[in-house]
């Protein structure tokens, strides 16, 4: 029994170098688990993680050396769990609690656009009317509509009179959490403008340089490239999208070129790979130079420098940031005689990231980037061990690389895409065949070469390549978007399904030999699993004015505009290519948009918005419907079941199923009170019977909890909706 026990830590010991990338997995488990719990850790959950580290470094001295890899797991496992801890509550700024309505005043530190296409401003240096200093949000996002004269840039301070409100949670249980992301931003709130926005002052100098160099750079890329083609350059350039339509936006993701767009690991590394061939080029055409200088070095110094430039340039978004460290791990490896490109590095770069910014671990960004990036190096070393690649001709080597490098990437990306958007883009790999190689040999060099000739009002030449290259990239967008079948929608799996995935194929990367067989069980598990995945029959959004049932068409909505983002959100996860207005076209919800009649396992159910629609809820309740109000509701009728404002606050959004015994259960989307969410906690079930109140206990299951609160018996209007998100 012992030597069984003893087993797998001898094999793990004797593996050796193959450790390291297991490091950054086992980290981001401690992280994981930070992020999963229900509750917030407090001091004494901490004292436990940090007692681990001690005691792990014990028995990495004194016990065996069979020992000694599960030690550096518990060891870091206990330090993703501290990492992520300390990253929350050093970021954990004042969040609006209430909804507000008044005057705005700010400084513009970003600007975007929203999913409706209206430009979006992030300001800091907020203040609200009346709202205390400790309780004034860092930073807010507001949504310009209406006509604006306003032209904005960074660093202007702007005053409006806006609608803000908390970030927003799941639209359904195990959803996206915007208001967790939303936490880690520093964004406190949310809202939009109908109403001009004033310039109350402009930039000072030196104010928001970086911002307004993106901005200056931006313009003038734009003035030069016009259309579409010229916001896509200045994206690539300056990572601003504001000036992308939705329709372009919209094409780059059906046909799977959205990568295109954000300043990642493609980007950093076609610039710094083509920064680093000139200079060691050109250092070679020097023969004085070329005979005294480690000119491989000195590249890769000038090429860090310029990665470093473009991560400024950017504004530094998460994609970038883990770009550069990627790449300067590499670089930094250059320097040192190390390989470049290995698993290694790449476990470097995901360690330094995880440890400075754990939350990342959460996003399908880092999830996506650091897949393909393990699949290329991983696939390729398979591909060479087998073949050489010089047996090919000369001509056929590059079109055999970019096919491989498309289909692995695509590969590794395509499990991380589909859990997370609910789409797959099916003529992706002939897109990117199409285009990333003109983004590699035409744009991005054309890119540096502008920048470097600007400065001396050369840089037109340049800019006419990039153009052509953007606008062919565009094309093929366009094309591949339009064509019958792009896009296969899939329904959101269960939790469990990607980590399962995921493992298998972090076991096909990282290890060698027989163990290779074990990522199968857990690959196959997980897609078992996603073909059974079981929607909710009955959604009910935050605020009770969306109500979607699940029919043999699809879901019907209950309402055709309004809770755009939850609806989009419902049929994402659905795996339905639908929009709002055509759901709330489908059978299923009949009656008045005040009062909309649906049946659900033999229950009959009635969703009440309006002031019409709240004057029914006594004959409702009297029906013995299942009433879902868009209000709050005082003295309700006894033996009414009864979904309310004053439910939906305690609860958030409802996902309800029959329990085949005549009652209904639903599962609140509120199931955690962190840092980003302070909640009373509701049952992880509730029961919904005929001729009963709707009872929430709490976890005790000894007290009555969420009794309806007192107040006006007439619904109030949304603050926010999709566009402030």
């Amino acid at each position: 029994m012992r030597h069984a026990l003893l087993w797998l830590p001898a094999r793990l010991a004797g593996e050796g170098g193959i450790l390291l990338p297991w490091a950054p997995v086992i980290l981001g488990c401690g992280i994981g688990l930070w992020f999963a719990l229900p509750w917030e850790p407090v001091l004494p959950h901490y004292a436990v993680a940090g007692g681990v580290l001690p005691a792990m470094l014990a028995a990495r001295l004194w016990a065996g050396d069979h020992w000694h890899p599960l030690a550096w797991a518990m060891a870091l496992l206990a330090t993703g769990f501290l990492a992520a801890g300390l990253r929350a509550h050093s970021v954990a700024l004042p969040v609006l609690d209430f909804r507000y309505y008044g005057p705005v005043e700010g400084r513009i530190i970003g600007i975007d656009r929203s999913q409706s296409d209206a430009i979006r401003l992030t300001l800091d240096r907020v203040i609200l009317q009346d709202v205390a200093q400790q309780r004034m949000p860092a930073r807010v996002r507001v949504a310009l509509h209406g006509d604006q004269a306003l032209t904005p840039e960074p660093g202007q301070v702007i005053a409006l009179t806006g609608h803000l409100s908390p970030p927003d949670g799941p639209v359904e249980p195990g959803s996206f959490d915007f208001r967790r992301m939303a936490f880690f931003d520093g964004l406190g709130a949310v809202g939009y403008t109908r109403t001009p926005a004033v310039l109350m002052d402009r930039a000072a100098p030196g104010d928001q340089w970086v911002n307004r160099l993106r901005a200056g750079i931006r313009d003038a890329v734009m003035a030069r490239i016009g259309g579409e083609p010229g916001a896509f350059a200045a994206a690539l350039l300056t990572g601003d999208r504001s000036g992308i339509g939705r329709e372009t936006l919209d094409d780059l993701r059906a046909s799977n070129l959205a990568h295109l767009l954000a300043i990642s690991g493609l980007h950093m590394g076609l610039l710094v790979a083509f920064v680093f061939g000139v200079v060691r080029g050109g250092l070679a055409l020097i023969p004085p130079l070329a005979l005294r200088l480690p000119t491989k070095k000195a590249a890769a110094v000038v090429a860090l420098g310029a990665g470093a430039f473009y991560l400024l340039l950017s504004g530094g978004n998460v994609a970038t940031e883990r770009a550069f460290i990627m790449v300067s791990v590499m670089l930094v490896a250059v320097l040192f005689d190390r390989r470049a490109l290995s698993l290694r590095s790449v476990a470097m770069a995901a360690l330094l990231l995880l440890l400075w910014q754990p939350e990342t671990l959460m996003e399908p960004g880092f999830q996506m980037s650091f897949a393909a990036t393990v699949a290329l190096i991983a696939g390729f070393r398979a591909l060479t061990g087998r073949f050489s690649p010089h047996r090919l001709p000369g001509w056929l080597q590059p079109a055999v690389a970019l096919f491989a490098s498309s289909f692995l990437a695509g590969l590794a990306t395509a499990p991380v895409a589909a859990v997370h958007f609910n789409r797959i883009a099916d003529y992706g790999l002939i897109a990117n065949l199409l285009a990333v190689p003109v983004m590699s040999v035409l744009v991005m060099p054309a890119a540096v070469i502008a920048g470097v000739l600007a400065p001396v009002g050369l840089s037109q030449p340049a800019l006419w390549v990039m153009e052509q290259g953007t606008r062919w990239i565009l094309f093929v967008a366009g094309a591949v978007a339009d064509a019958p079948g792009a896009v296969s929608a899939v329904p959101t799996p269960s939790p469990v399904v990607l980590p399962l995935i995921m493992l298998g194929g972090l076991i096909l990367c990282l290890t060698a030999g027989r163990v290779r067989a074990f990522a199968l069980p857990p690959v196959l598990a997980g897609l078992v699993l996603w073909s059974q995945a079981d929607r909710p029959p009955l959604l009910v959004s935050g605020d009770g004015r969306l109500v979607g049932l699940l029919g043999p068409e699809g879901r019907a909505l209950s309402a055709d505009r309004g809770q755009g983002f939850a609806a989009s959100s419902w049929l994402e996860n659905d795996g339905d290519l639908a929009t709002q207005e055509e759901a709330a076209a489908r059978p299923g919800l009949s009656g008045p948009a005040a009062a909309r009649v649906f049946v659900l396992d033999g229950w009959e159910g009635v969703a009440l918005r309006g002031k019409a629609g709240f004057a029914q809820v006594a004959d409702a309740c009297a029906a013995g419907r299942l009433v879902i109000v868009a209000g709050r509701v005082e003295d309700a009728p006894p033996g009414c079941a009864l979904i309310d404002e004053a439910l939906l606050r305690r609860t958030g959004p409802l996902a309800i199923r029959p329990k085949g015994d005549g009652t209904l259960i639903a599962r609140p989307t509120i199931t955690q009170s962190r840092l980003w969410q302070r909640r009373t906690l509701p049952p992880d079930e509730i029961t919904i019977a005929p001729g009963r109140d709707i009872e929430l206990l709490e976890a005790t299951g000894t007290a009555a909890f969420g009794q309806r609160a007192q107040g006006p018996t007439a619904p109030r209007a949304p603050v926010t909706g999709p566009d402030d998100q």
